[in-house]
């Protein structure tokens, strides 16, 4: 341990030292992460030296930047902690930015909004930018007419098994570039990446809450509202019964609602035009919608900003017919007695179902639906909500895409399941990524994650 610490700028710490418990602290505290040794890195340098040490003593490594997605509990292993590296470069005249691995989406947008540009953000501002992208990457606002985050990335600085640093692009290393797109933190430890922006400094969008009761009127109308929609514009909705915080708005503290999502580029006037049919249907809770510049797009969902336990699970959905309304009111409606928090549905469509100009992994291309649902609670609640997150995962199953997931979404009990992992991508995806695995990462040192095994 003295030689990695001779070795390293940042903090190496071991269990029970001061500041070991918030080195390796998740998003979601009901994910423990229990390493053998902790890093806090501060540069592609500190993690070469990190990987070269944990192969000359076989260990495994695990990444951490923000901590939204951890997925193993990461015992035995060496954890390489990146929220240190928190480097932002913007080249406005190309319309790219290069950022660190432990950068998030909000420090991003509020760098790229300085020149009038923005990043294909998702909705939660403080999810790290580079464990997003390598996971495809849904934005909520410019998703459906650019695609995944994973399209419009450029290059990829990368510490691969062996300890090197890799320049990874499309023409460089053809069949990595694919695999890290997609496959996440499989094939190394990414360092940071460079990706295109979009001159796009403000949107027409937000949130309505209609009450619980009215759910099943307002999502007839959603179901045959949300497919027309023109690529500019994007919708998702969830059902909520949210806890009785008092940081909620009066009208939504302790409420059971429908929360409906959506983002437009355009004008307000056309904006208001195309959410005309869902406001018509009844009265809101709270009225979010309206012009917001695109630092705000985390309005949309309202996602927490700092760490609540929970448990969760995602499936796919080939279609929202009636069918499907009529079992979502059965599963989760007014008389459901359903404890989840959040059970949201979010329709993809356009630029999502395009093959980017340089393909990759990213296997939800040409699903029309990501049904992803969260209980939240401790340890005490487990039994309740993972048993409720199941039987949606069946209900849902039979029209399930092929048994395909959002990586992104992967859940802890869902990612640590080698068939479920193999079903998440399809089976002529996950050999050919499990192909490139073997030669990149022979010994499967990066295993502490939704795990691809070499071939």
């Amino acid at each position: 341990m003295d030689q990695l610490r001779g070795t390293v700028n940042g903090p190496v710490l071991l269990p029970g030292d001061d500041g070991f418990a918030e080195e390796v602290a998740g998003f979601n505290p009901n994910n423990v992460m229990e390493p053998a040794v902790a890093v806090g890195v501060t540069s592609a340098a500190d993690v070469q030296a990190v990987v070269r040490y944990a192969t000359r003593n076989q260990l495994p490594v695990a990444v951490r930047a923000t901590g939204h997605q951890v997925v193993k509990d990461a015992r035995g292993a060496i954890l390489i902690n990146t929220s240190r590296m928190q480097d932002v470069r913007v080249d406005a005249d190309n319309r790219t930015a290069r950022v660190e691995a432990g950068v998030d989406w909000a420090r991003t947008m509020f760098e790229t909004a300085k020149h009038g540009l923005a990043p294909l953000s998702g909705s939660t501002a403080t999810v790290s930018v580079i464990g997003y992208t390598l996971g495809g990457g849904q934005g909520p606002v410019l998703g459906r007419s650019q695609g995944y985050a994973a399209d419009h990335v450029r290059r990829i600085e990368v510490v691969t098994a062996d300890g090197e640093l890799r320049q990874v692009t499309a023409e460089s290393e053809p069949d990595l570039f694919w695999a890290l797109l997609g496959g996440k933190g499989n094939f190394g430890v990414v360092t940071a990446i460079e990706f295109d922006l979009f001159p796009v400094t403000e949107f027409y969008g937000g949130g309505l809450h209609f009450a619980g009761e009215r759910m099943e009127d307002v999502l007839r109308v959603w179901a045959a509202w949300a497919p027309e929609l023109p690529e500019q514009a994007t919708t998702s909705v969830a059902v909520q019964r949210l806890p009785p915080l008092p940081e909620l708005p009066e009208p939504l503290r302790g409420a059971f609602v429908l929360h409906v999502r959506f983002a437009y580029l355009g004008s307000a006037e056309d904006g208001e035009r195309l959410l005309a049919p869902i406001r018509a249907v009844t009265q809101p809770l709270l009225d979010g919608v309206r012009m917001l510049p695109y630092v705000d797009s985390p309005l949309i969902h309202l996602d927490p900003p700092t760490p609540v336990p929970y448990y969760d699970a995602t499936t796919t959905l080939r279609e929202f017919s009636p069918e499907v309304l009529d079992t979502l009111v059965e599963f989760a409606g007014p008389a459901s007695g359903n404890p989840l928090s959040s059970i949201e549905i979010r329709a993809l469509g356009g630029a999502f179902d395009r093959e980017p100009a340089v393909p990759n992994a990213v296997p939800t291309r040409g699903v029309p639906y990501v049904l992803f649902a969260v209980g939240m609670g401790g340890p005490d609640q487990a039994d309740l909500l993972r048993s409720w997150l199941e039987r949606m995962v069946r209900t849902f199953e039979p029209w399930s895409v092929d048994g395909r997931r959002m990586v992104n979404f992967l859940s802890k009990d869902e990612a640590t399941a080698p068939d479920q992992v193999r079903l998440a991508y399809g089976a002529e995806r996950y050999e050919r990524l499990a192909r490139i695995k073997r030669r990149f990462d022979p010994d499967n040192m990066f295993r502490i994650n939704h795990n691809i095994r070499p071939e």
